[in-house]
């Protein structure tokens, strides 16, 4: 019994070790801005709203 609370301690230790590498070499969430190289368009979207086109 004691051999696996060690394991599972061991386990544990490991997950949360990994987890904060992980986060740290993340850069703790931080996401590029999007850039956008073309113009946008509407394409064929309707210039009515839909529920003025149902009715």
């Amino acid at each position: 019994m004691e051999i696996l609370i060690t394991a599972l301690l061991i386990v544990i230790l490991l997950v949360i070790a990994a987890t904060l590498s992980a986060l740290l070499r993340d850069g703790r969430g931080h996401t590029p801005p999007v850039e956008s190289h073309e113009a946008w368009s509407a394409l064929d979207l309707p210039s009515i709203n839909y529920t003025l086109r149902v009715f």
